[in-house]
């Protein structure tokens, strides 16, 4: 077969370069191997601990959508072994599952509260449904008459919880059930001087003062507001996991994406679907094994790079499904893998480079990853 113009040259000389000297060969082919995730045990632990230890009252830890990504099954055992005696998920389900993976005696609250058909769950599985609404107030008394709950008050977010004048028809009545907590949810703890945060913690405070339950209104950026913001209870989640906008957090997921194969691309040859980047000097690519179905977003073409060492190598043309196309022209060496998250680039960097936060990365990672625990 005989393609025509250029077409044929690249592909004489893509199949002349199997007979060159591997160094100088302009096509090359890596070893296969699976994308490595790689989770830090002691890392979660410790920041952790740094956040309970600058919390003023007890510190719960936020596992919910699968310990943020990183696995409830490795993560959840790790932070129990820690000292966590209270963990806060989204879902019944999840709460279901971290029962079976923490065993009896730690509390599982639930932040979407008493859905309709989970009682048998909650019951089984020794939940404790934060309760949103006078609708799953009754559902969860009629269900489950004495069984422990705690109360999501809206102090100004907007989007769960019992709304002043809705928890003012229903307080008596409620404390007379005994709650195990009174909980609300900052909306702008990510920024000290908001106004949003003074306003909040005065409304908490109006809806909860003289209860005499015990009250939680601060996750990872109310904790680091202050004092103030803690009271009995506080609910660590993405500073635990590396994330903004705990600063001194350390590094918890390292991310290595195999190279599959090197070419050298001449001037005016394309790379990529829709011819989306063209070449103007001469360039090697390496291709990586990931892409979209891994959790690596489209849009991180653009501004995206990823990491040999100390060396920066930009994502060239688009994210395809399985595959990534990288510049690694500067690279004496091309490794065997390059790293879109490790030491020189957390998740909040992925994430500022495609205009989304830390939190999205983290839970969007695939399942195609060979998955590995150190710090256990």
């Amino acid at each position: 077969m005989t393609l025509p113009g250029s077409g044929q040259a690249q592909l004489d000389r893509r199949r002349s370069a199997f007979d060159l000297d591997p160094g100088t060969a302009s096509y090359s082919k890596h070893p296969m191997a699976q994308a490595q995730l790689s989770i830090d045990l002691a890392a979660i632990r410790a920041n952790w601990r740094a956040l309970a230890d600058f919390s003023t009252g007890e510190a719960a830890a936020v596992v919910k959508a699968n310990g943020y990504g990183l696995g409830i099954g490795r993560v959840g055992p790790a932070l129990a072994a820690e000292g966590a005696r209270r963990f806060f998920v989204a879902m019944t389900d999840e709460g279901v599952t971290l029962r079976r993976v923490l065993g009896p005696g730690p509390e599982i609250n639930i932040l979407g509260g008493h859905m309709a058909g989970d009682a048998d769950q909650i019951r089984d599985a020794d939940l404790t449904p934060m309760l949103n609404s006078i609708d799953q107030m009754l559902r969860h008394v009629e269900a489950l008459p004495g069984h422990p709950f705690g109360v999501q008050l809206d102090s100004g977010m907007n989007r769960l919880g019992m709304e002043p004048a809705e928890w003012a028809a229903l307080r008596d009545i409620a404390l007379a059930q005994s709650p195990r907590l009174l909980m609300s949810h900052l909306a702008c703890a990510d920024e000290p001087d908001h106004g949003m945060n003074a306003f909040q913690l005065r409304t908490f405070r109006e809806m909860t003062d003289g209860t005499g339950v015990p009250r939680s209104l601060a996750a990872t950026g109310g904790i680091l507001l202050g004092p103030d913001y803690h009271f009995e209870l506080t609910r660590p989640g993405i500073g635990m996991y590396g994330g903004m906008p705990f600063a001194d957090a350390l590094p918890v997921a390292t991310l290595a994406l195999p190279v599959i194969q090197t070419r050298d691309v001449s001037p005016g040859e394309a790379v990529g679907y829709g011819n989306a980047w063209v070449a103007r000097v001469p360039t090697r690519v390496a291709t990586i094994s990931a892409g979209y179905a891994d959790g690596i977003h489209r849009a991180l073409a653009a501004k995206g790079y990823l990491w040999a060492g100390n060396s920066r190598c930009k994502i060239l043309g688009r994210v395809s499904m399985d595959l990534i196309t990288v510049d690694v022209t500067a690279l004496e060496q091309v490794p065997d893998a390059l790293h879109l998250l490790g030491p020189k680039q957390g998740v909040d960097a992925v994430a500022d480079a495609i205009g989304t936060i830390g939190y999205e990365v983290l839970t969007g990672l695939g399942s195609r990853y060979a998955r590995t625990y150190t710090g256990a």
